[in-house]
């Protein structure tokens, strides 16, 4: 046996095998950076719940998370507690004042926000807000949604470098707001809905999450950015069901409607029930590894072949 001959049967043989393993373990599961997108969450369609379909985009090894409100980065999907965290760079920091208008804020697409909004401890701190903004008609005086959240606000901000430095924050909220409102007004997302710079008539916006039960009250530590809490709707049973018989949880991208994925052929229920199975999600499987294994175990046949002719 050549040489050459026995390197081309190892590399056939390692990547079959490999190729083998990665596909009975998840179709569906991928990695983007350092990050590991598993179900609800997919970047390949069919994968994932259908819910979250049209989410989450790898572009050069960096998640991002697109809704209607625009991209952010995402830094950690938390499986066991359901959160993602993400960033925004248009957004205001301790060390950072952005008054330009850029900011996405954060605002989901309706049929998304049963099972998608920010936590309950996440603040928003909305900048330079117009005196005609909805923040301040119909709200004088104590009905002002501005308050503080996990004890975190405005208020803590005058230690920040970037505040003071720049003399943005004004504390006037004896004053009334129709005429002079206060330059930071920091708000919970459960309390307005929806952080859209352009509608609260904003320069720009800060976010903050604490991390319960830790409390930080210096703002220069707190954790900036946008913690997003997640839910799987529906009833995760199906999941649940499709994974114990070693199926993959995804779903049909024609009928909206989960599937599950057992290799060479799909079930609407689990891998163990034949009687519902399907052949084809949108008019065709899955694609997956199947065929792609054959080819490589018919290429080490062929290599293997011609390594035992040359050898006799």
């Amino acid at each position: 046996m050549s040489i050459l001959n026995f390197l081309l049967l190892s590399i056939c043989l390692t990547r079959a095998v490999s190729a083998n393993f990665s596909h009975r373990n998840n179709t569906c599961r991928s990695f983007c950076g350092n990050l590991t997108i598993d179900y609800p969450f997919a970047t390949r369609s069919g994968c994932g719940h259908f819910g979250y379909r049209d989410l989450l985009f790898c572009v050069n090894d960096v998640l991002m998370f697109h809704i209607s409100s625009g991209s952010y980065r995402v830094l950690e999907i938390d499986y066991a507690f359901q959160t993602l965290t993400l960033s925004d760079p248009a957004m205001s920091t301790c060390n950072r004042i952005l008054r330009d208008g850029k900011g996405n804020g954060f605002e989901v697409e309706p049929w998304r926000t049963p099972y998608l909004n920010p936590a309950p401890d996440n603040i928003f701190m909305l900048l330079g807000c117009h005196a005609q903004s909805p923040l301040f008609q119909g709200f004088p005086g104590k009905h002002l949604p501005c308050r503080n959240v996990s004890s975190m606000g405005c208020e803590a901000y005058q230690a920040c470098p970037a505040w003071t430095s720049s003399g943005s924050y004004k504390s006037e909220r004896h004053t009334v707001y129709g005429l002079s409102p206060p330059d930071c007004c920091s708000v919970s997302f459960d309390s307005i809905r929806s952080i859209n710079l352009t509608r609260l008539r904003c320069q720009g916006y800060s976010s903050a999450y604490s991390l319960a039960p830790i409390h930080v009250s210096s703002p220069s530590s707190w954790s900036y950015g946008i913690r997003v809490i997640y839910s799987v709707p529906g009833d995760f049973s199906f999941c649940r069901s499709c994974e114990a018989t070693g199926g993959t949880c995804g779903y049909d991208a024609d009928a909206v409607s989960d599937l599950c994925y057992c290799g060479s052929w799909n079930s609407t229920s689990n891998c163990d029930k034949g009687s519902n199975i399907i052949r084809s999600v949108g008019g065709q499987l899955l694609p997956s590894l199947d065929s792609k294994l054959g080819g490589l175990w018919i290429c080490c046949l062929l290599i293997w072949m011609s390594v035992w002719q040359i050898s006799k």
